[in-house]
C-alpha cells in the first residue's frame, strides 16, 4: 500500500470564456475540500466516510451542480440523484429523483447500510428519507436567482444548458437556430453549451480501502424523471478493491460505456495501472461522448482523465503532492 490519496472533481467541460473570478471561485472550493478530506484521513477516518463527508460540502455550496444550486428541470424544480460505493465488499447505494433531501450522497449512504436495497428513486426515496430522520428542506432552497435565469434561456434556446452559470454574454449566440448548428449533440440532438458541473470524490486510505461517491442535480431544462449516470453504479459511480472511480460529463455517453465499472475491469483483466485504465477507457469507451473521471488505487494512486478542455480538479496523497487545476 502506498499511503492515502484523495481526488475531487467539480464536472468536465469548461466554458473556454470562464470568467477568471470564477475559476479563483472553483479552485477555493476544491482546495476546501481536499483540505477537509486530508485532515479526515489524517485521522484515520475511513475512506467511505471521508468521500461522503467531502460530497456533502459540495452539496451545501452552490457553486457546482450538485444540492443546492442544483439545475432545474423543464418544470423549474430540482430533481438530484447520488450515488456511494465502498470499495471492499462493493457495498453500494444510490438515490434519483430528490426533492427536499439537503445532502442526497447521505441518503445514498442510509440506502446502502439501513435498507435492503441498493437504489430508491422519486416518492419512494423521499419516504426513505422521512423515516431515516435526515434533514429535509423545501424544494426552493436548492434554487438559485442564477439558475431561475438559465432556465429561462434554456427555454428561449429550445435545448438543453450543460454549464448554467456561464454569464448570460456567454449565451447570446443560443437561439434554436444557434443549437440547431452546435457541432455538440446528445443522443443525435443539439445542445448548445457543454460543461456539467456534477461532483464528485474518490478516496483511498491508509489501509488500501478505496470509496467514491458522485452526487448532481443533472441537466439544466431536463426533462422530469431524467436519470443520468451519476447515481448508476458502475457508470457513475464505482469501487472495488483495486480503485475507486467517479465520473462527469455527459450522462447518456458514461451510461453506455459503462465508464467507471471499466477502469476496474481494464486494470483487472489487461493488467493496466490506475492512469493507464483511466486513459483507456476515455479514449475507448465514450465513442463520441464527452466526459472525464477521477480514480484512486489501492496503492495510493491518484489520476484523471477528461476528453473535453478542462475539467474542475483536485489531488492529494500522503507523500504531500497536492495540485488544483481546471484546464488541461
Amino acid at each position: 500500500m502506498g499511503g492515502w490519496a484523495i481526488a475531487v472533481h467539480g464536472g468536465a467541460g469548461v466554458d473556454p470564456n470562464l470568467p477568471q473570478e470564477r475559476q479563483e471561485e472553483a479552485k477555493k472550493l476544491l482546495t476546501r475540500c481536499l483540505h477537509l478530506g486530508i485532515s479526515a484521513l489524517r485521522s484515520n477516518i475511513p475512506a467511505i466516510d471521508v468521500v461522503e463527508l467531502v460530497v456533502r460540502e459540495l452539496e451545501t455550496d452552490p457553486l457546482f451542480n450538485s444540492g443546492r444550486g442544483s439545475a432545474l428541470t423543464e418544470n423549474g424544480t430540482v430533481e438530484m440523484e447520488a450515488s456511494i460505493m465502498d470499495g471492499p465488499k462493493r457495498r453500494c447505494g444510490a438515490v434519483s429523483g430528490l426533492t427536499t433531501v439537503k445532502n442526497p450522497v447521505s441518503l445514498a449512504r442510509l440506502v446502502m447500510e439501513k435498507s435492503p436495497h441498493s437504489y430508491l428513486a422519486f416518492s419512494g426515496a423521499e419516504e426513505f428519507a422521512r423515516q431515516q430522520g435526515v434533514e429535509l428542506v423545501d424544494n426552493g432552497y436548492f434554487i438559485t436567482e442564477e439558475n431561475v435565469g438559465m432556465l429561462k434561456l434554456a427555454k428561449e434556446a429550445n435545448s438543453i444548458l450543460f454549464d448554467y452559470r456561464i454569464p448570460a454574454a456567454g449565451l447570446e449566440s443560443c437561439s434554436a437556430g444557434a443549437a440547431a448548428d452546435s457541432p455538440l449533440v446528445m443522443n443525435g440532438l443539439p445542445i448548445s453549451v457543454y460543461a456539467p458541473e456534477t461532483v464528485g470524490c474518490v478516496v483511498v486510505d491508509s489501509e488500501g480501502r478505496c470509496a467514491a461517491a458522485t452526487s448532481t442535480g443533472g441537466l439544466m431544462n431536463k426533462k422530469s424523471g431524467r436519470i443520468g449516470d451519476s447515481p448508476l453504479i458502475g457508470s457513475g459511480t464505482y469501487a472495488c478493491d483495486l480503485c475507486g472511480i467517479s465520473c462527469t460529463g455527459e450522462g447518456e455517453a458514461i451510461i453506455r460505456g459503462t465508464l467507471a465499472r471499466d477502469v476496474a475491469a481494464v486494470m483487472e483483466y489487461k493488467g493496466l495501472d490506475l492512469q493507464g485504465a483511466v486513459d483507456f477507457v476515455v479514449k475507448e469507451r465514450l465513442d463520441e461522448g464527452k466526459a472525464g473521471l477521477i480514480a484512486v488505487s489501492r496503492d495510493g494512486e491518484v489520476a484523471c482523465g477528461f476528453n473535453t478542455n478542462g475539467m474542475f480538479r483536485g489531488f492529494a496523497t500522503e507523500d504531500g503532492f497536492m495540485e488544483v487545476g481546471i484546464w488541461e
